[in-house]
Parts: structure tokens; sequence; C-alpha cells
């Protein structure tokens, strides 16, 4: 069984988010008594109007343009050979100008989409764009877009549960809605570390995934390239992309805690050794 490691430690945070959202339906139950069924459908409006705002937003952001068969055929190929392998429905194909190699993935199972950067087809060969695209399917193979945004939308509940229950304490007024916003943030951001580490996590999964479909050197490779590539350009991407694409960009230590992607060296050590598996 691959990725134990991985899924045990997904697991254990995935655990501590839940419980959050256990407290916050308790606190929304017991102390303002919603009914059990309005707290749970309420809970997946919010997730679902994540889901698709966060989806339209990052390619309408993107500028994302659809990929005909007739001008990009190889990578066509690529991903129908790919998905065949996963058992996976292709998804819709587009094609953006980022000003960095670059691609992500949006949506579903049977309604996927991948965006690819032109920047990110003339940098890389055949192999290495095709590690890419398989990086970007087995995300929507493992169903990653759902489980981040289940995430964020747990962590965004509890940074507006955080507001009201401090804002409208005792009498009000301006300073306990400033105190609100406040705690509302910083409850926010203390949840999105927990969400941020399934996000690396589930880059590793999907990078291993990937290399077992195209091989872990052409992973590696194309790794090192876009990471260098993205060093060398002041380009930068929208926050409604960024965090879906394939690289994020290099950090500080404080703002690896928040990052969404893992370092590009750890990412192209685990991937080096990893065997292509013939199907």
């Amino acid at each position: 069984m691959r990725h134990v490691g991985l899924k045990a430690r997904m697991a254990a945070v995935g655990s501590i988010l839940f419980g959050f959202y256990m407290l916050l339906a308790i606190v929304a139950v017991e102390g303002f008594g919603a009914p059990i069924p309005l707290v749970l459908l309420g809970t997946v409006l919010f997730a679902g109007f994540q889901y698709k705002f966060g989806k339209w937003a990052a390619l309408r952001s993107a500028g994302a343009e659809e990929m005909t068969e007739d001008r990009y055929p190889d990578v066509h190929r690529s991903v129908e050979r790919v998905c065949e392998e996963m058992d996976l429905e292709k998804p819709e194909l587009k094609v953006a100008e980022m000003g960095v190699p670059n691609a992500f993935a949006v949506g579903r199972r049977g309604a996927g989409v991948v965006v690819v950067s032109t920047e990110l087809m003339h940098l890389l060969s055949h192999e290495e764009l095709e590690a890419v695209l398989a990086h970007e399917l087995a995300h929507i193979d493992n169903r990653d877009v759902i489980t981040m945004v289940m995430g964020q939308a747990i962590a965004s509940m509890l940074g507006f549960a955080a507001y009201f229950a401090v804002a409208f304490s005792r009498d009000g007024g301006i300073g306990n809605i400033i105190l609100g916003y406040i705690a509302s943030i910083v409850v926010q951001s203390v949840a999105m570390v927990f969400v941020l580490a399934i996000s690396r996590y589930r880059e590793y999964v999907a990078d291993d995934d990937a290399a077992r479909h195209v091989g872990g050197d052409a992973m590696a490779d194309a790794l090192r390239k876009i990471s260098s590539a993205g060093k060398r350009t002041d380009a930068e991407l929208d926050d409604n992309v960024s965090a879906l694409c394939i690289f994020g960009g290099e950090r500080s230590a404080l703002k690896r805690l928040f990052a969404t992607h893992p370092p590009i060296e750890k990412r192209v050590e685990a991937v080096r050794n990893v065997e292509r598996e013939y199907y």
C-alpha cells in the first residue's frame, strides 16, 4: 500500500480539522439552538458555493481558453493515455498565458478541468510535460480539490464564528467589532495551518502518482525546470490560481508554514527513485 506515512499524517491533521468542525457544530446546536440538519445543510451549501465560485474564479483569473485538439494533439494524447491508466474520465483541457510555466487542475472526477500555460509547453520536453499532466490528473483522481474546499470551508466557518462570538458579546460597540475581526483572522489562520499541511502532503502523493505513470526522472526534471524558470521571472500569479498550481514559488521560512506546496528540492528527492509502473 503506497503513501502509508503521508496518508497517516493527512488522517491525523484531518481529524484535528474535523474536531474543530464538531466543536463549531456543538456550539451552534447547544448555544444557539440550531437544528442539526440545518447545521449540516449549511456546511454543504457553504462548501458547495466555495467549490463552484473557486473553480470559476481560478479559470477566469488565468484567462483560460479551450485547448483544441487540432492545435495541441500531443497534449490530448498524453492526457488520454494517463487517464486510461488511472481509469479516469478525460477532463476538459484549457490553455492560458500565465507569465510563468505552470499548470493546475480544478473540479472533480467526471467534471475536472486541467489548465496548462503556454510557457510550460515551451519549456518542457514531451515526457516532462506528460509528468506534469499526470500530476494534475492525480489531483482530480484523488479528489484533492474537494478535500481542500472542505478544509477551507471549515476554516472560514470557524473565522465567522469567532467574529460573531467576540463582536456581539456584551454590549457590542466598535471596540468589540475590531476585536472580533482580529479574532476571526487569528482563528482562521490557525485552522488554515492544518488545511495547508494537508495540501502539502497531497502534493507529494500527486508527484508520486505521476512518477509511477511517467517515471521519476521526468517528474524530477520537470519540477527543477519549473522552479528555475519561476525564479527568473517577475510575473505573479493571482491568488485564485497560485494555490492550485504545481509550483507556487519560493518562500521564506515563515511563509512555508502557510505554503500550499512543499519545497521543490524535497519533492525532487521524493520522486527521484520512483520506478515507472507499466499497466
